[in-house]
């Protein structure tokens, strides 16, 4: 195997970091995870154009962990929890870990804490909690009423059922759409490879043809040249012939006829 270059080690290095930093708590004005991911894009790019640059698959997965870190906090800029929960959804991690003693990759770790932890916030606005972890309603029956009544009770966790079944059959819809596009790029690609396979065997056939159509005309010029020659040959002979034949001629004549005197 080839030895990492110094860029392909500190982008290692600055991707552990990200990561660790990306499964920690943060502010909502945290700032260096934002720079370190477009410090990574960069690092990332620079290593594609080496010469000596790693092999596919690792290039690969580099661009898909940097892909997963930038949606990741593409998704926490976003304004509902659902929203949030949608897109960590359609996230990627990645499938190796960074280090060897990584026994899970970090972002599929990453991955999960941001589930749940959307999801949990999910819940917390259907239910309508408080800072303090207690649902608004239920403190403003404690103040008014005493205590919360079972039906209300019942009421909200009907809604909460209602919602969580809506944003489900949302999912649903949207997996649905996506394996039916996938399912028409695939029929397409087969028609194209289909057409591409037709066409390809066309174009071999006409070759061919060209190929014994050029033999064919070889053979017959050269047959042509032939009997052009052989032609040339008995004209000549036979032109000689007469032109013989008119000599002895002349001369037979002049030694039969009488000479005038």
């Amino acid at each position: 195997m080839m030895a990492a270059s110094r860029l392909e080690l500190n982008l290692v290095r600055l991707l552990c970091r990200c990561e660790a930093m990306a499964s920690e708590k943060r502010d909502p004005d945290e700032w260096r995870l934002e720079k370190y991911v477009g410090a990574l894009e960069d690092m990332l790019q620079a290593l594609k154009a080496q010469a000596s640059k790693p092999a596919s698959e690792v290039i690969n997965e580099y661009s898909r962990k940097v892909d997963f870190l930038k949606g990741m906090l593409q998704a926490e800029k976003l304004t509902s929890s659902a929203e949030k929960a949608l897109a960590n959804q359609f996230l990627a991690p990645g499938r190796v870990p960074t280090t060897a003693r990584e026994r899970i990759p970090a972002t599929k770790t990453v991955h999960l804490q941001s589930r749940a932890r959307y999801t949990s916030e999910m819940r917390r606005e259907l239910l309508g909690k408080d800072s303090a972890g207690e649902p608004e309603l239920d403190v403003r029956k404690r103040i008014g009423m005493g205590g919360p009544r079972p039906a209300d009770e019942k009421q909200s966790a009907a809604e909460l059922d209602l919602v969580l079944q809506q944003h489900q059959d949302l999912q649903e819809k949207l997996a649905e759409e996506m394996l039916g596009l996938a399912r028409s790029l695939k029929t397409n690609t087969l028609a194209a490879q289909s057409v591409i396979k037709k066409d390809n065997q066309t174009l071999s056939h006409s070759l061919r043809m060209a190929d014994q159509n050029l033999e064919k005309l070889k053979t017959e010029s050269e047959r042509l040249e032939q009997h052009t020659q052989k032609s040339v040959n008995w004209l000549l002979w036979a032109m000689l012939i007469v032109v013989c034949f008119i000599f002895i001629s002349m001369i037979l004549f002049i030694r039969i006829m009488p000479k005038l005197k």
